[in-house]
């Protein structure tokens, strides 16, 4: 019969209980290292969404802003084709612009450029009744603000009839976000970065 050494039992306790330990503290760096790459994917996930979101919000208020640029119009024509009070063709020296705001919301720093250089001559704010120059109130440019579904009509300068032509009027407004666009007489609607002090006089 064998006689138990019982000098052993704290060396086997010992050992025992050191391999326990090591094991919780493998098994606890394991959680954690489990629980870090849960928060990574949980962070990743939760920065895609908001990725997501804020170009979502970006695209929506890139349209919004184009929605209102696309509602604000130009018609131009040479002045031969407005008739006098007498019903007279005039002569077709200079060019009238009707500009008209028919978005929801206001547009800000309104004038016309022809060929990029001249400013309008005059500029004239018309009532929801005529189109008319003489019935409008004759304003200051560039217009500090044209309210939602308002008009105003521009005439250029005069020029030798030769010369008209070369001289394409230029629609610039600033957006009610803050965005400086152009509209030219073809139609092309365009951010610009024009400035509201370099034209010619006219």
């Amino acid at each position: 019969m064998s006689v138990i050494n019982w000098g052993d039992v704290p060396t086997w306790l010992g050992t025992v209980f050191a391999a326990a330990a090591a094991g919780a503290a493998v098994w606890t760096l394991k959680s954690q290292r489990d629980q870090i790459q849960e928060q990574r994917v949980f962070i990743a996930e939760q920065s895609a969404t908001m990725e997501l979101e804020r170009a979502e919000l970006r695209s929506a208020a890139e349209g919004r802003r184009w929605a209102q640029a696309r509602r604000v119009r130009m018609h131009h024509q040479p002045a031969w084709s407005t008739p006098d009070a007498e019903g007279n063709a005039g002569p077709d020296d200079h060019w009238v612009v009707l500009a008209s705001n028919d978005s929801d919301a206001p547009v800000h720093q309104v004038e016309v450029r022809f060929s990029s250089a001249y400013t309008a001559a005059e500029a004239y704010e018309l009532s929801r009744e005529s189109l008319r120059a003489d019935h409008g109130e004759r304003r200051t440019i560039p217009l500090h603000l044209v309210g939602p579904s308002r008009r105003v009509r521009f005439h250029s300068q005069r020029w030798p009839a030769t010369t008209v032509h070369n001289n394409r009027p230029t629609l610039y407004f600033t957006d009610d976000g803050g965005v400086r666009l152009s509209l030219d007489s073809y139609g092309k609607l365009e951010e610009t970065e024009q400035q509201l002090d370099r034209p010619l006089p006219a």
